[in-house]
């Protein structure tokens, strides 16, 4: 009798531990769904976007509530920084002079700037930011506002300084300030190497570029205060047309002769086909010093004429034409 009520008293303990044991088994198991529920709920839950609000180069409070997910460019270098920065996937429309990067011409084309853009077609492509340039018209600007476009203009730049701005504006139109910094601060280090290499040379080759030889008489090339000027003067030349007061003239073969240019740059050669033969053909050429001695050079001009990251590569490129043996 005894040992039966043993057994009993056993087998009761041990069902009483088995609840137990089951009950704070399942009480921690609650105790970790709800840990993770409050883990994903945490991770899910987003960061509240606030608006940014920027005044662009005409003036105008631009307000953008999120980072748009359909973007317009009226101006080559405006879509060479959206890829540039990482927003690429988002360009929806461009002009017909957005030819860089490659993946570019995939993006429909809005048209030509000229005379007026086609609000018509950029309405229809349901943009929320359209990123217009200093070579917009500012009626065109003003159009597409009363339509209840969103649309930010960047500067006329004249320096890598305002490049650098429109480039961290557009970053943080866009919401990717991260690409944009990177890109501004590797132009910034490519740049200053180009600076320290060339501020001390012993000699400044003087040089002619020439933008557009429609006239061979008087071809056009870029005077003091242009970003060619700039980017010759930092690659260690002197413009030759930094002798006028204009950014942009035309200068006539006698003057050239007279400044007898050591290098010629062709920034002529892809838009008009320019080559070193034609020039060399030219009346009254043959006598420049740069001619003579086979010192002329085809150069993409969209490298110097878009104000945006392939700027700094123009620098370096005129850098290795200007002082060879220092950007070996």
């Amino acid at each position: 009798m005894k040992t039966s009520i043993q057994k009993r008293t056993r087998l009761t303990n041990l069902t009483t531990f088995k609840v137990s044991h089951i009950a704070i088994l399942m009480a921690l198991v609650t105790m970790f769904v709800a840990g993770c529920a409050r883990v994903e709920n945490t991770i899910a839950t987003p960061t509240p976007v606030q608006p940014v609000t920027l005044v662009d180069s005409l003036g105008r409070e631009v307000t953008i509530a999120t980072p748009p997910k359909r973007i317009i460019s009226l101006a080559a270098s405006n879509t060479e920084i959206i890829f540039a920065i990482g927003a690429g996937d988002r360009l929806v429309g461009r002009d017909d002079y957005s030819d860089y990067p490659a993946d570019v011409v995939n993006v429909e084309s809005i048209g030509s700037l000229y005379p007026h853009v086609n609000a018509e077609v950029i309405v229809a492509l349901e943009p929320n930011l359209v990123l217009a340039a200093g070579i917009t018209n500012p009626e065109d600007v003003a159009a597409l506002d009363k339509l209840g476009l969103t649309v930010y203009t960047t500067s006329v730049a004249s320096s890598f300084n305002e490049i650098y701005a429109d480039i961290l504006a557009i970053g943080t139109l866009t919401g990717e300030n991260s690409g944009a910094e990177t890109v501004v601060k590797n132009m910034k280090d490519r740049v200053q190497a180009v600076a320290e290499l060339t501020k001390n040379v012993s000699h400044r080759p003087t040089v002619f570029y020439e933008i557009d030889a429609t006239d061979p008489y008087k071809p056009w090339t870029s005077g003091p205060g242009s970003f060619i000027d700039i980017l010759i003067t930092t690659a260690g030349g002197d413009n030759v047309g930094a002798s006028s007061e204009k950014a942009y003239w035309q200068i006539s073969v006698e003057e050239l002769v007279e400044q007898d240019p050591q290098i010629i740059v062709l920034g002529s050669s892809k838009y008009s086909g320019q080559t070193p033969e034609l020039v060399s053909q030219r009346p009254g050429w043959g006598q420049i010093s740069a001619v003579t001695t086979g010192n002329v050079h085809p150069f993409d001009d969209d490298l110097v004429s878009r104000p945006g990251p392939r700027l700094v590569e123009g620098l370096e490129t005129l850098a290795r034409i200007i002082h060879p043996k220092i950007f070996e």
